[in-house]
């Protein structure tokens, strides 16, 4: 009798933030990079995306085309709001579980799979559920994505606290931009106040880090950085 072959089964890391446009875009591309130069066999997606498809875009760039769009971003809606807002306009559902099963797909073909979260932890994706229940169904390893300025204290509190007790490998990463004065102090705080929770500030890649060009020359600025979040 012969034997089924093992499943595959990708470490899934899911990277969310504290609001939308915090960076979580250009960390999961730069991780992404990171695992494929280091040889592992990592994919990423985007589940969700609402208005504009660059992120999607950028994130299939790092990937060399392996993945459509439609693979990294199976539930796209044109507007500029939350999906619950744009499946309502157009009475639709999207179960909970039709997602899972879409990353699912994609985990079984890969070692390692990013998934890049819409907005933040509270953000509905469709009737009765939110990124965070997302992330709970998953039961996956946790990076949360967050300004290096003032009031970032607050909003990555705020968003430990909605991820729950219950989940336990999650890391905070601290994108840096225009500095003030808390930029300097932010790191030890968190790092204080979240232990055992891990806090690592990712060094600013200029105005264009958004393009794939521009993201794979500053690489090796924060390689080591990004090699602390795969331990």
């Amino acid at each position: 009798m012969k034997r089924r072959a093992k499943r595959r089964t990708a470490r899934i890391i899911f990277v969310t933030g504290t609001d939308t446009g915090v960076g979580k875009t250009v960390f999961t591309s730069l991780l992404l990079y990171h695992l494929r130069k280091e040889n592992h066999h990592a994919l990423a997606m985007k589940p969700f995306c609402s208005g504009g498809r660059a992120d999607v875009k950028l994130l299939r760039a790092m990937l060399d085309g392996e993945l459509t769009e439609d693979e990294i971003n199976p539930f796209y809606f044109p507007e500029a709001v939350a999906p619950l807002v744009s499946l309502r306009q157009r009475r639709r559902v999207i179960p909970l579980m039709d997602v899972v099963r879409r990353i699912r797909s994609i985990a079984a073909r890969c070692d390692w799979l990013l998934i890049e979260g819409s907005g933040g932890l509270l953000v509905p994706l469709g009737e009765n559920y939110l990124v965070r229940d997302l992330i709970w169904r998953l039961n996956c390893e946790v990076i949360v994505v967050a300004r290096n300025r003032l009031g970032t204290i607050n909003h990555t509190l705020l968003a430990m606290e909605a991820l729950g007790k219950k989940m336990k490998n999650v890391r905070v990463a601290l994108v840096a931009g225009k500095k003030d004065v808390s930029s300097a102090t932010n790191q030890k705080v968190l790092g204080d106040l979240l232990a055992p929770a891990e806090v690592f500030e990712v060094e600013f890649l200029g105005e264009n880090a958004s393009k794939s060009g521009s993201l794979k020359k500053n690489y090796g600025k924060v390689k080591k950085t990004l090699a602390r979040f795969c331990s």
